[in-house]
């Protein structure tokens, strides 16, 4: 029964989304007698601390949030920035017949659908709507075929949330205490950060090898075209029968792997080319055999960001905030998934667009199927392609930017993957010739020709390393006899040197804990953004490079949490917990056992996957966890550089160290926090020992008498005052040394104590104006400028700090501020209209960062948003959440701390004064409040559904 027709009865019926974008789209589908309301993600979670834990827990279960003695049942509360969300979705259910919970179908949206339920105790009935693409057909289908809530996904998710929970609140605090403050631990982001940092100690141990060869270019006499070559180069293979070394040969240590390879050295190679000069050379074998290529299976979420990381040039992250744009506006099917299966209705539209963009000598006689290659796959989804039962084209779609580039690249890797194998010829020459030493030299190449491009013509797959060759590459050879005569026109000598592995690439990081098998493919992308925003990792290019924090983390977690980050480990849990989604295990007694540690039974727990398999009893994550004496924190964040260099990790970032503080010659240096571990050699750590450190002793404060000094911060160089001893520094009475940062110009080993003192005697008063109000000059963050009252100017230079009149400053504030809409700065992005206010919405740079706004909300960007990639939804979503929040509240008292230290007018303010002032007064309000809600902004900022992967790991 279709919806119109349902509706042709009466009654009202309630669809409850996760997203506002999606309730947008899909309210157009369903149309009058449909109510469709977004949830925002989760509307309840586990308490972010035990302030929001309600009064009658006590003990663990407040810090935890999960009563761990009584069956480790979970302890939920709505967010409390859901709050009024969930009021306004009582309010419409009261009004509705029936309820439709239309959330995502795998296990998070189920356990979402389950939490609604749950909060909203809804008396009419309860219907599960699911759907795999947003299109008219696909939404109708769902609302007229509903089916109930999937209980057992929903108790698979709350494990897997327990669990987290539970490795992260235990062993995060251990890295605080015994790392630094803000380091948190998890279940997966620990192991994908041991990946990245075994990778570059791999780097740091490899020791590069030299080896040589020889080219050769070798004609055949006659003239040749563009199917037919008239030479061919060729690379030395064997001399005198002895396989020439390569850089396959070499192992990490730069050792031959064996020596039966014969290795050529510089002197060897150039001798053996002279040798060769004058030489004959004649082809000794020609082999050839038949190519064939099958098209790429279709993607999947682990496959689409893998090469959208290659092709286009996206972290994983990025990949999955436009795939959710595409799926929410109805381009692409659901893009989490594991599954590389097309339905009858996809295949029969791939099929239909082969034979019309490239003829039916392009399309197989039957239609392809791909096996499903990931183990213990979550839920049976389609691949990700095109949405509906005919494909639009790029070109049809209206799509630009990012979400053009990626439904592209999905759209042309679905058709091809109906298309016919590419086929061809792959032959390999071999060349010898005798030098006149007597020594046999054998050259060898290889070519390859397609006869039929089939699925290429459509789409050709990227590779990780961008010198690999791809797969419709052709080389062409000569056509050659053995036996055939050739000349060398150029014998040329090669050297090479071995290069250490490879760092991880998004791209390659999310390959490798797929065929590990550790976590799953859904929430790549939220665990390689954590290591990123945790300060565990950093980009250079593509690469991931691990930060010396990283290697002190990984340290305490293998030498005392070591079963936590195994490899083996961490995988066998993933499978248990596919056992328990399926049936076969129970949640409880495995979550014990994991917990407490009972007993050594191989179906679940800490003592399964990871034990010695001699039955002896494996402790806990609580046992681990407790005796934290033995943890030395010095010695887990410090690492040998060499004679007698060590490398630190400290609460304020890394440093190098030669000798004890106390120790006569001791000397210290900063590391910078961007350098690579795998670059702090032996010579780089003197370079750094060898600069100016420490404090530079400008001399006495005339007037005060202070010792000044300058030094080198973590934020850059400044100049301080030492006050003497006895010096109050804290409580009402506390003294605080007068700082100030160098100019740009200046550096510490030239500073004067005349510059020092300048720069101290900031912020200087210039004078005030016609109303009695100071004008200050002052050097900020972003340079120098100017203030009155609220009023701030930019100054053109450093020395205008110094020099700039009253008559100047009073000239700069008579011209108006560019602050109006034709001296605006334009919006660092345009994200769209808002589905709530119906307003666009723009992403601005504001004074304390970026942040989007309609005109009438401005909800400021998260730590893990950026300009770059915030996607509509994402927008749409913080504005809905700083909505929900309701204005901050201001109060008289208030007001009053508020009011300007400022010789007041003899006429009444203008009304743009008084607004200004309400202005001031609300901001100081706003942020009192928001310094109380700390852990409700933590919530907000894991409640996406729309941007972010689905659990926490």
């Amino acid at each position: 029964m279709s919806p119109t027709s349902e509706t042709a009865h009466g009654g009202r019926r309630l669809v409850i989304v996760e997203s506002p974008a999606k309730a947008k789209t899909i309210k157009g589908y369903l149309g009058p007698g449909y109510v469709v309301e977004a949830s925002v993600g989760h509307i309840r979670d586990l308490p972010n601390g035990a302030a929001e834990v309600p009064e009658k827990y006590t003990g663990e279960v407040r810090r935890l949030g999960v009563d761990v003695e009584h069956d480790f049942q979970p302890i939920y509360v709505v967010n409390a920035d859901k709050k009024a969300q969930v009021r306004k979705l009582k309010e419409l259910l009261a009004e509705s017949d029936e309820l439709y919970l239309a959330t995502d179908e795998d296990r998070e949206g189920e356990a979402i659908a389950w939490h609604l339920q749950e909060v909203l105790r809804p008396k009419v009935p309860v219907h599960r709507m699911v759907f795999h693409e947003i299109t008219k057909d696909a939404i109708r289908a769902a609302v007229a075929n509903p089916r109930e809530l999937n209980k057992r996904m929903v108790d698979a998710q709350e494990t897997r949330r327990i669990l987290d929970r539970l490795y992260g609140y235990e062993v995060s605090p251990v890295l605080w205490k015994k790392v630094m403050r803000g380091l948190s631990a998890g279940r997966v982001q620990s192991v994908a950060t041991r990946l990245v940092v075994e990778r570059e100690r791999e780097r740091i141990a490899f020791r590069s090898a030299e080896y040589w060869d020889l080219t050769g270019t070798f004609s055949t006499g006659r003239a040749g075209d563009a199917s037919d070559p008239s030479s061919l180069v060729a690379r030395l293979n064997a001399v005198d029968g002895r396989r020439v070394a390569q850089g396959r040969d070499f192992g990490p240590d730069g050792r031959l792997k064996s020596d039966q390879v014969l290795h050529l050295d510089e002197a060897n190679a150039r001798a053996l080319a002279a040798a060769l000069e004058n030489a004959s050379f004649s082809v000794r074998s020609v082999e050839s055999k038949p190519y064939r290529r099958s098209p790429y299976a279709p993607f999947r979420t682990t496959t689409l960001q893998q090469e959208a990381s290659r092709k286009l040039g996206f972290g994983a992250k990025s990949t999955m905030q436009v795939a959710q744009k595409l799926y929410e506006n109805g381009f692409i099917t659901y893009m989490r998934t594991d599954s590389t299966t097309l339905s009858d209705t996809a295949v029969s539209a791939a099929r239909a667009q082969v034979t019309q963009l490239y003829g039916a000598s392009y399309l197989p006689d039957r239609p392809r199927t791909y096996a499903g290659k990931v183990k213990n796959a979550q839920e049976a989804h389609e691949a990700i392609r095109p949405s509906g039962d005919r494909f639009r084209t790029p070109a049809e779609t209206g799509l630009t930017g990012d979400q053009f580039k990626l439904y592209e690249l999905i759209w042309k890797r679905t058709v091809a993957s109906q298309m016919k194998d590419a086929v061809g010829n792959s032959v390999t020459v071999k060349i010898g010739g005798r030098s006149s030493d007597g020594r046999d030299a054998e050259f060898s190449a290889s070519g390859k020709t397609i006869t039929f491009h089939g699925f290429m013509k459509a789409y050709v797959e990227g590779a990780d390393d961008p010198n690999a060759e791809l797969d419709d590459r052709e080389r062409r050879l000569p056509q050659v006899a053995e036996g055939d005569a050739l000349s060398a026109e150029e014998l040329s000598v090669d050297g090479h040197a071995t290069k250490p592995p490879a760092r991880y690439t998004e791209a390659s990081l999310v390959k490798e804990l797929e065929e590990r098998e550790i976590g799953r493919p859904s929430t790549y992308a939220s665990i390689i953004g954590t290591i990123l925003d945790r300060g565990y990792v950093f980009k250079k290019g593509t690469a991931l490079v691990p930060s010396f924090l990283s290697f002190a983390v990984v340290n305490l977690l293998e030498t005392h949490f070591g079963r936590l980050v195994d490899y083996d480990f961490t995988a066998k849990m993933e499978d248990d917990l596919d056992r328990i989604a399926q049936g076969e295990a129970q949640a409880v007694p495995w979550l014990r056992r994991f917990y407490f540690g009972e007993g050594d039974d191989h179906n679940a727990g800490v003592a399964s996957g990871a034990g010695n398999g001699d039955g002896d009893h494996l402790g806990g994550l609580k046992e681990l966890v407790t005796d934290l004496g033995a943890i030395d924190a010095r010695e887990i964040s410090s690492f040998p550089v060499g004679d007698g260099i060590m490398l630190r990790v400290g609460r304020y970032g890394p440093y190098v160290e030669r000798g004890e503080k106390d120790e006569e010659g001791h000397q210290r240096a900063d590391v910078p926090e961007d350098l690579a571990p795998d670059e702090l050699t032996v010579e780089y750590a003197e370079e750094l020992l060898a600069k100016p450190s420490g404090d530079f002793e400008l001399g006495a404060d005339p007037e005060s008498g202070h010792q000044i000094v300058a030094k080198d911060g973590r934020y850059g160089p400044y100049v301080t005052e030492i006050l003497p001893d006895g010096t109050p520094k804290t409580g009402k009475n506390a003294v605080k040394p007068r700082t100030a940062s160098l100019f740009k110009s200046m550096s510490l080993d030239t500073v004067t104590l005349a510059d020092a003192l300048k720069l101290m005697s900031l912020p200087r008063v210039v004078g005030t104006d016609a109303e009695g109000v100071e004008i200050t000059a002052q050097n900020g963050r972003y340079g120098p400028y100017l203030k009155k009252g609220t009023d701030s100017r930019s100054l053109e230079t450093e020395d205008q700090l110094f020099n700039i009149t009253l008559d100047e400053a009073l000239a700069i504030y008579a011209q108006p501020k560019q602050r109006g809409r034709a001296a605006a700065k334009p919006p660092l992005k345009e994200l769209g209209t808002d589905p709530v206010s119906e307003r666009p919405v723009v992403v601005k740079d504001g004074r304390f960062g970026p942040y989007v706004t309609d005109g009438e909300t401005n909800a400021t960007l998260r730590t893990d948003d950026s300009v770059e990639t915030i996607t509509p939804e994402r927008g749409y979503e913080l504005l809905a959440e700083k909505r929900a929040k309701g204005p901050a509240k201001k109060t008289a008292k208030k007001a009053a701390k508020k009011a300007p230290a400022k010789k007041a007018p003899a006429k009444k303010a203008t009304t743009a004064k008084k607004a200004a002032a309400k202005t001031t007064t609300a901001k100081t309000a706003a942020k009192k409040t928001t310094a109380k809600k700390t852990a409700a902004k933590s919530a907000a900022s894991s409640a996406s559904a729309s941007t972010s992967a689905k659990s926490g790991e």
